[in-house]
């Protein structure tokens, strides 16, 4: 079922190694980026009829790309740890030329005419961009099966979800589709995911990844990055995509760093809260199991850990699902059949074209969002639903400002199970969304957390979240990779 990776420098699999194992022997000359690039490709050729993890696979582009660092590299060019390293970007990410469909009918067959800010990094940067990750339509899901194109399977077991949305940039890393793929976290589609698919998965601070050419759900939700095989590898893909743009308004004007520089293996000392609301009813034993062992870890390491209370964190679920679906009635709107995508235009007027288009353009899920988020912002409804959940989103925010006043960061279980059977929980919303219990109270305060295998229950993937303060991102980057380097989980790999 999982095997230890083969040890840098064998040939057996290029596919096996890390991102900074393969920038190794790309830097030492024994391997190319082709080479690379071609192992990836055949691996895809090989795997996509089970896993669905690619909308698009950029075939011709990503040999060009790989050419391009092999030469930039011939000629003494730095580029950056990502410089000739297959990697994939979710479909709701915008790239220039190459389809962006964010999972949905109303946007098939539209392709960008620019690049998004993470795009525009990871080219100059030397990255080679395999292909265009699946998700849940418009990143609206916690299981990737909302795709309006095929499901996602789970690598660990194909008859199981990968979490979603970024359900397809999850399983293309678990399954050596690619070395590093970016997704986008709203309320945990970066980190539930990789929790499920035995993957690191972070969502950084908001603001410090532009959402420039981010197709939007949730516009003070959302945020960019990246999944890897390990924690060196999150923190120089966070080093390559971080850094402040003009044309976001909301991103952060803070000096770049080099993330992996944080990575010192050490923790003793370290303060990490536990908050107890994190143990949710319903979560699985094997999770609870699995969650209370690495507790143990840390402590051996030195970190000192006290339970901690959030009493807060019990309204987040409720206050997300006032606000996102808000916001996302408000960012569909802009889909009505005249600008872009998809269009309806077989009938007499108008706001014929309009209402066909979203009929048949928009998926269920999706179409239950706009009719929520519309609902909570209606007239005499605004105080009494989106308004309160403002307000309690503050104070959600003032608690955990006050609690990182006592603590480096807080650990917690990232999902309460591991990957579901696909289809169960199709017919029965509150359940998906109830998936993603650990993770949302995070982007509701806009601060980083990080997701690294802990533990198997089942024989599949348990994910370990820690939670930092604002720009706190170095924090649980180093708590993170420490706890990594004290265990073996991020060793294992699915069978497929």
């Amino acid at each position: 079922m999982a095997s230890s990776t083969n040890p840098p420098g064998t040939r057996q699999d290029l596919t096996d190694l890390t991102a900074h194992e393969a920038a190794e022997l790309l830097t030492s000359g024994q391997v190319s980026s082709l080479e690379l690039t071609e192992a990836v490709l055949a691996r895809v050729d090989a795997l996509e009829p089970q896993i669905h993890s690619y909308i698009t696979v950029s075939r011709e582009r990503a040999l060009e790309a790989a050419r391009a660092a092999d030469d930039a590299r011939s000629l003494g060019k730095s580029q950056g740890p990502l410089s000739g390293i297959p990697v994939m970007v979710k479909d709701n990410i915008s790239t220039e030329g190459v389809p962006t469909t964010a999972g949905s009918r109303i946007l098939e067959g539209y392709i960008p005419p620019y690049d998004a800010f993470v795009v525009e990094r990871l080219r100059s940067g030397g990255a080679v961009i395999v292909g265009k990750g699946n998700l849940d339509e418009f990143a609206m899901g916690s299981s990737t099966e909302h795709s309006a194109f095929e499901p996602t399977r789970n690598p660990w077991d194909t008859g199981r979800v990968p979490g979603g949305s970024s359900g397809g940039p999850a399983a293309g890393v678990a399954a050596r589709e690619c070395f590093v793929s970016f997704g986008s976290d709203t309320g945990g589609s970066i980190r539930q995911p990789a929790a499920l698919c035995g993957t690191v998965g972070m969502k950084p601070t908001y603001g410090l990844v532009s959402r420039y050419g981010l197709i939007a759900f949730g516009s003070s939700l959302d945020q960019i990055g990246p999944f890897s095989r390990d924690v060196r590898d999150c923190a120089d893909a966070l080093t390559v995509i971080s850094g402040h743009d003009v044309r976001d308004s909301t991103s952060l004007d803070s000096p770049g760093q080099d993330f992996a520089n944080a990575l010192t293996g050490d923790i003793s000392g370290m303060r990490l809260g536990v908050p107890r609301e994190y143990l949710v009813d319903g979560m699985e034993p094997g999770v609870k199991t699995a969650f209370e062992a690495s507790l143990r870890t840390l402590e051996g390491m030195g970190a000192t850990l006290e339970e901690i209370s959030l009493p807060l964190t019990d309204q987040a679920l409720a206050v997300y699902y006032i606000i996102a679906p808000s916001e996302a009635s408000a960012n569909l709107a802009r889909y009505d059949g005249f600008k872009y995508g998809r269009a309806v235009n077989d009938v007499d007027t108008a706001w014929e074209v309009m209402d066909q288009t979203r009929e048949q353009g928009f998926g269920p899920e999706v179409k239950r969002r706009i009719l929520i988020g519309a609902y909570a912002l209606s007239a005499g409804y605004y105080d009494a639903y989106y308004k309160k959940a403002q307000q309690v989103r503050t104070l959600i925010r003032r608690e955990f400002a006050e609690t990182f006043e006592r603590f480096d960061a807080l650990v917690t279980p990232t999902s309460p199970t591991v990957a579901f059977k696909a289809g169960a929980r199709m017919d029965d919303p509150v359940a998906m969304y109830l998936s993603d219990v650990c993770t949302i109270p995070v982007n509701i305060a806009g601060l980083p957390a990080i997701s690294v295998p802990g533990g198997m229950s089942e024989g599949l993937p348990v994910g370990l979240q820690f939670i930092g303060p604002q720009m706190g991102d170095a924090t649980i980057l180093r708590a993170a990779h420490a706890y990594e380097q004290a265990t073996e989980w991020h060793t294992l790999k699915p069978g497929i």
